[in-house]
């Protein structure tokens, strides 16, 4: 089996440099997206998403744990996205953090392209993913590095390894930020457990050792906004994503039927619920349809965390969570299987899971 989707290196010439394409009386059709795609002014009315207060949790007044719970449970057995605050992460983090995003993509192109991102690689910078599509390109940029808590320099010594000495900030920045950002996910992960029935430890030891992906994205400016996409709709294939937007409006959520706008709150996380915890949780967690939209007047900018299992281990629901109304809907995988699928058979889209389980069970895509 063949998916059309397919992620293998494309051959193109196109690059992307948004100061450039800008001065262009024509966008490149291969930034546009299709009809049915493109946003439309209806897609900006705000999405009330939950709020979720975990303050007195995290203090250990674990008396306030059944009410944290319900709002967290109800938001993912609906839609898969809330709002944390009261989380305890440092503004002056948040705002460091945000600094060097801005100073590394402002940076000239040939500069960021030092980190350049290998075909079929998870790591690195992209500029619109030019060499993996050929197609509704996304408007932005991204540099990609990974975490995990048994190496304790890994962020840091990626950035001094790939862009030098004078990084070394940043990677001392984006290390201790991936460290609150992991702790913050078992913390969430503990809520989700009690949720589910399985214990507040359950899926806390799962994750205690993780092999995670954090993701700086840089939205530029569009000319025109109304034709192009800053990411287009899908579904995120990891675990869990906790993201911090800055000031400008962009992350968009399909729901009831329509999409509708996420914006940004000051000091505040969008928390969603991924592909492979929806597989943990045997479906009782949705993982929502999102995407990101541009604007014409200013660049956006957000910090991603994707929580992921170790890359080889097991991803099987609990037990407990399948009975006679809800039966195992998901094959066991690991966390390595899927992310390779994703970089090298699929584009990940609001059907990755549903693509993954009929190519895990069959025959391999070549």
């Amino acid at each position: 089996m063949v998916y059309r989707r397919s992620s293998r290196t494309v051959e193109s010439q196109l690059e992307f440099d948004a100061s450039v394409l800008n001065r262009q009386p024509e966008m490149p059709p291969q930034f546009e997206w299709s009809e049915g795609e493109k946003p439309t002014p209806d897609d900006y009315e705000e999405f009330p998403v939950p709020v979720v207060d975990i303050g007195e949790f995290l203090s250990g007044r674990k008396e306030s744990v059944a009410e944290v719970v319900r709002q967290v449970g109800e938001a993912c057995g609906e839609h898969g996205f809330f709002e944390v605050v009261n989380h305890g992460i440092a503004t002056e983090l948040l705002d460091q953090a945000h600094r060097c995003v801005e100073a590394f993509f402002t940076m000239p192109l040939r500069e960021k392209q030092r980190a350049q991102r290998k075909p079929e690689e998870i790591c690195g910078y992209a500029s619109s993913f030019t060499g993996r599509f050929s197609s509704k390109l996304p408007w932005k940029e991204t540099l990609s590095f990974c975490f995990s808590p048994s190496s304790p320099t890994i962020v840091l010594d990626y950035f001094v390894r790939t862009l030098g000495e004078d990084f070394r900030h940043f990677g001392e920045v984006y290390q201790e930020y991936c460290e609150a950002m992991s702790k913050l996910s078992l913390e969430i992960m503990e809520l989700l457990g009690v949720f589910l029935g399985v214990g507040g430890n359950h899926f806390r030891d799962f994750f205690r050792r993780n092999d995670s992906i954090m993701r700086l994205n840089y939205y530029p400016s569009c000319q025109k906004p109304e034709l192009a996409l800053g990411t287009g709709p899908h579904c995120d294939p990891t675990s869990l994503t906790i993201l911090h937007q800055d000031h400008v409006s962009g992350l968009q959520v399909f729901t009831g039927g329509r999409w509708r706008s996420i914006n940004p709150k000051p000091n505040t996380f969008i928390v969603n619920i991924g592909d492979t915890f929806m597989a943990l949780s045997n479906g009782r967690c949705k993982s929502c349809l999102h995407r990101a939209v541009v604007n014409s007047e200013s660049a956006r900018k957000s910090l991603a965390f994707f929580l992921c299992p170790e890359l080889q281990k097991v991803v099987r629901s609990p037990i407990t969570l399948v009975d006679e109304d809800h039966p195992r809907a998901y094959p066991d995988f690991t966390w390595s299987t899927l992310l390779d699928f994703t970089q090298k058979h699929y584009r990940a889209d609001m059907k990755t899971l549903e693509a993954f389980s009929k190519w895990i069970q069959g025959p391999f895509a070549t």
